[in-house]
């Protein structure tokens, strides 16, 4: 299998929440110059933003999201706004990188090319379904151990690739609260197929996937709580990741979490900690009511497509989790309305 792509096949996404991206934009330059990237400005930032020259890019910005999308529910807004870069790309791979992750340093101090490994994840087979003791068997110097399957040594076609931080630790708000001095300093040179049934957080911050085939379901399904005036955070991505999950399983297909790293941040601080604490709690919570709903999600053999997987999974939303709280039932209609927005955008590509 060639790791080679095309440079017109992939796209980097980032999400600006900054408007002076001048120095992340020269920090990635190496590894960013040959690609094309989908800016997308939090419509909350009201400066305009600043990009050096030199990078084939194009900006969106909240006029350019009313215009492309007309009337519509999903908020875009914070975090969610990489999410309509999902949606106005045409490529089959999409590199998701927010405006406040650096390129990290391996063991030996070499500059971590994210792009590069994010491909490598996406363009060799994931192995879901038997778990091979030596992580991924189709990495440099390893390859299947002893006992296992012959049947099972070609994998699966890997469409979501999950990096990690290095710096900031992924913790939720609680855990920062009490650990809010903890940074992530180890570097773990591994990449491991994350196997089926088992279900697992995941991160818009530095991924990528295939846009392809599991586009429509990277959705910004559980954006609000109460009267929808408080943002749920890093709690809308878990929910798409959970989404997500449910429907690589469904289809047969991989997804892979390890390298690559990013540098992320400066720390969060206990105010910090306490104020995302305050957002996040009611999300928080109702954790233990999502997570064994997921985990018991089976859709039906007619769900062959991403697209048929999300519109099963709203209709068992609403009826299993809408009882519980409000939210849910908004999530259930958000997951239809994302369907639409990507069959009339989406499939069109900007």
């Amino acid at each position: 299998m060639s790791l080679n792509i095309e440079d017109n096949e992939v796209d980097i996404v980032i999400a600006a929440l900054r408007s002076d991206l001048t120095a992340f934009m020269e920090k990635w330059r190496p590894f960013f110059s040959r690609f094309h990237l989908i800016i997308i400005k939090d419509p909350d930032v009201e400066e305009d933003l600043q990009i050096p020259p030199g990078f084939d890019h194009q900006v969106f910005t909240k006029s350019d999201m009313a215009q492309i999308l007309g009337a519509t529910s999903i908020n875009f807004t914070g975090h969610s706004c990489r999410y309509f870069g999902y949606l106005v790309s045409h490529k089959k791979y999409i590199i998701s990188i927010d405006d406040d992750c650096l390129p990290a340093r391996d063991n030996a101090g070499t500059l971590v090319d994210a792009v590069a490994q994010h491909i490598v994840n996406l363009k060799t087979p994931a192995t879901p379904f038997f778990f091979n003791t030596l992580y991924d068997p189709f990495c440099k110097g390893a390859d299947f151990v002893r006992g296992y399957p012959f049947s099972l040594r070609n994998g699966v076609e890997c469409v979501l690739s999950c990096g990690l931080w290095l710096n900031i630790a992924d913790y939720d708000a609680p855990t920062q609260v009490v650990k809010p001095n903890d940074r992530n300093v180890r570097y773990v040179d591994a990449v491991m197929t994350v196997p089926v049934r088992a279900l697992m957080p995941v991160s818009g911050i530095n991924f990528g996937f295939n846009r392809e085939l599991l586009g429509p379901a990277l959705l910004p399904g559980l954006r609000l709580a109460g009267e929808g005036k408080e943002r749920w955070e890093t709690m809308e991505d878990i929910w798409c990741g959970l989404c997500t999950k449910v429907v690589c399983d469904h289809l047969g297909l991989g997804v892979k979490s390890g390298l690559p790293y990013v540098w992320r941040g400066d720390g969060v601080d206990v105010r910090g900690a306490m104020d995302s604490l305050k957002r996040e709690w009611e999300g928080v919570k109702l954790m233990e009511e999502i997570v064994p709903f997921f985990q018991s999600v089976r859709l039906p053999s007619t769900a062959v497509t991403a697209e048929d997987c999300v519109i099963e999974m709203a209709a068992m939303v609403k009826e299993q989790l809408g009882p519980l709280n409000p939210v849910f039932a908004s999530a259930a209609d958000a997951m239809v309305e994302w369907v639409k927005l990507w069959k009339a955008v989406g499939s069109q590509g900007a």
